[in-house]
């Protein structure tokens, strides 16, 4: 028998969430493994089987990273636990490139709870001016926020990221746990957290910011991307 994660006061929050929230289907897909070597992969099974039982509009499927090769390359997930948040129009799934990966724990649940209702809204939620840019973009750009579960600032940089993957099929967003993922946070010289690599390291933001700056800092990483001249003065 698998321990409970949340206990019922946090269950009852999050069906009280979810029943104001919930609008249209959403499909959660999670990769896991048999690994034992994969610390939080039990734990974070169980937290989004939890999850899911809260809401009927909430589907769970469970993938297994070696069994199920084939569809771990369909989404391109190579680590986990990882967990994908999906719409689902009848039995199509589509796939905004929202991801999480380490368990969305602490104030992590509250980044996997707003997903969830962001994409059951199928709304992101933005401004008219940052929904006008990234309808304008010509680029992928990809996001991967490094966050820790204890830190407050995290959940507001992972949500900006999500809800600008589900504005836009060119944006993808992940939510990386760094102490679950030393060497992909070192790859990017994580120290502190927030940290939001954009494009692979062609910009970079730390620490949580407005909506207007993020979008900023896109333009600037793009401007890269493009081999546009620039000064190391910034």
């Amino acid at each position: 028998m698998t321990q409970q994660v949340l206990n019922d006061e946090v269950r009852n929050q999050v069906k009280s969430i979810f029943d104001s929230e919930m609008r249209e289907p959403v499909q959660v897909i999670h990769f896991t493994t048999e690994d034992s070597a994969c610390m939080y992969c039990d734990v974070t099974k169980q937290l989004l089987t939890e999850v899911a039982e809260l809401h009927d509009k909430i589907h769970l499927t469970v993938y297994d990273l070696e069994k199920d090769a084939a569809k771990a390359q369909e989404y391109g997930i190579e680590r986990v636990p990882a967990t994908i948040i999906a719409s689902l129009d009848g039995d199509q799934i589509v796939d905004h490139g929202i991801r999480f990966f380490g368990i969305p724990a602490e104030y992590e649940f509250s980044s996997l709870l707003h997903t969830i209702t962001q994409v059951s809204k199928r709304e992101p939620g933005l401004s008219p001016r940052t929904l006008e840019f990234l309808k304008n973009l010509e680029d992928e750009i990809r996001f991967l926020v490094f966050v820790t579960p204890s830190c407050p600032y995290c959940p507001n940089m992972v949500v900006l990221t999500h809800r600008m993957a589900l504005a836009s099929p060119k944006v993808k967003a992940a939510m990386v746990e760094a102490i679950e993922f030393p060497e992909w946070a070192a790859e990017y010289g994580v120290s502190g957290v927030p940290h939001t690599v954009i494009n692979e390291g062609l910009g970079e933001v730390i620490g949580a910011v407005p909506e207007e700056h993020l979008v900023h800092e896109i333009e600037h990483a793009l401007l890269h991307l493009h081999g546009e001249p620039h000064d190391h003065h910034h």
